[in-house]
């Protein structure tokens, strides 16, 4: 593992514990398949997670997670790049669920938290639109309030498993302010109100992991309104923090990582040479860099400090494209083939999870944005011409 200091007994029996689950309970089929499984093959793995107890390690005890120490989170993320678990839908666990926990009311924490551990209810998350992405503050879709009802027209597009989900949290313009950050409102929207149409986008790595998702007229109850009418931007900016923490994980790393290792083995003797061992170790060192910098913001988040994430998540993303590149040049003439070819256990990659990756750079705020809060906020530079948005 990769750790500043040895690992406890307790934390090696927990690796232990974890390896041997795993070696016993993936199913062969999803192991280090690149794209995320669709409801029917994946969710059942969801569900065996949730059943041991291990699908929300970050959530407390009290509302029903794992309550997990920022070391166990890493070793749970390494055991599961090793043994190859397939990715499993996020927007509840790392997003709204925290969320819930700490804004939600309590019947909102009812109603959602339970369905979110278990897997009955998949979650999306609404708020990049056409024209409105970076500039998140811009978006037009609006909600009229009508007595206890909010009344939604609009369009939300670059949503994750939305034409999957059974819910969605959004943002939406509920007044017109000089300041664009006033006047939305963040609101949780069941999925199957009539007047919502759903249509899936297939990206370039050839999986359709989007959707735009279509509002006409759509009614949500006030009760489904999280904070204040008006005031959802403060809402919002701490799910972008929480997303960016997670998103600055190693966990997609490591996986790539693994793919990079089972490249190398199956490479023929002698075209993995001296300089590309060089460029390997010091991807390695990042790796390692990666996971203590994950390791400390996550253990300032246990004892309630909140830290800028931007430059974990900037971290995380240029890591992990530098893994998939490299890569691609240990496969050598490989590299041409689109699809992932299995070679015994092992899953030789070059191209879907380098192009699936290309999304990093966009998924909780672009890099660009990220960069920017960074020399504003951090380094008190000034920048010309960034909008209030932060969101791709």
């Amino acid at each position: 593992m990769f750790m500043l200091r040895p690992e406890s007994a307790a934390e090696a029996a927990f690796r232990g514990e974890v390896h041997d689950w795993l070696a016993a309970n993936v199913p062969q089929a999803l192991r280090h398949k690149t794209f995320r499984p669709l409801p029917a093959e994946g969710m059942p793995w969801y569900r065996a997670l949730s059943q041991k107890g291990w699908i929300a390690p970050h959530w407390p005890k009290a509302y029903g997670g794992m309550g997990a120490s920022a070391v166990e989170q890493v070793i749970l993320m390494e055991e599961m790049a090793r043994a190859g678990t397939p990715d499993i839908p996020t927007q509840g666990l790392n997003h709204i669920g925290p969320m819930l926990i700490a804004r939600g009311t309590p019947a909102q924490q009812a109603r959602h938290l339970p369905s979110i551990l278990s897997g009955d209810a998949i979650w999306c998350q609404g708020y990049s639109e056409p024209g409105s992405g970076s500039d998140l503050a811009s978006l037009r879709t609006r909600a009229e309030l009508r007595e206890d009802r909010l009344i939604i027209d609009g369009h939300k597009i670059w949503t994750t498993w939305g034409h999957h989900a059974d819910w969605m949290f959004a943002l939406v313009r509920t007044a017109t302010s000089p300041r664009p950050q006033h006047g939305i409102t963040f609101v949780l929207i069941d999925m199957q109100t009539p007047g919502i149409r759903r249509r899936p986008i297939r990206t370039i790595a050839g999986d359709e992991e989007f959707a735009e998702v279509f509002f006409d007229g759509v009614s949500v109850p006030l009760e489904n309104v999280v904070g204040d009418i008006d005031k959802g931007w403060q809402v919002a900016t701490a799910v972008l923090s929480e997303e960016r923490l997670r998103i600055g994980a190693p966990a997609q790393a490591l996986r790539a990582l693994e793919r990079l290792r089972m490249m190398m083995h199956a490479a023929p003797v002698g075209t993995v040479d001296a300089a590309m061992l060089e460029a390997i170790a010091l991807v390695e060192v990042e790796v390692e860099t990666l996971t203590a910098a994950y390791l400390e913001a996550a253990e300032a988040a246990e004892q309630g400090v909140v830290t800028d994430s931007s430059y974990l998540k900037l971290l995380a993303t240029d890591t992990v494209h530098r893994l998939l590149a490299l890569t691609r040049r240990v496969a050598g003439p490989a590299s041409a083939l689109r699809d992932a070819v299995r070679h015994g256990d092992d899953m030789l990659d070059a191209n879907e999870m380098f192009l699936q990756a290309r999304r990093l750079g966009i998924y909780g705020g672009s890099s660009e944005v990220q960069r920017n809060l960074i020399a504003t906020r951090v380094l008190s530079l000034p920048v010309a011409g960034v909008k209030g948005g932060g969101r791709a």
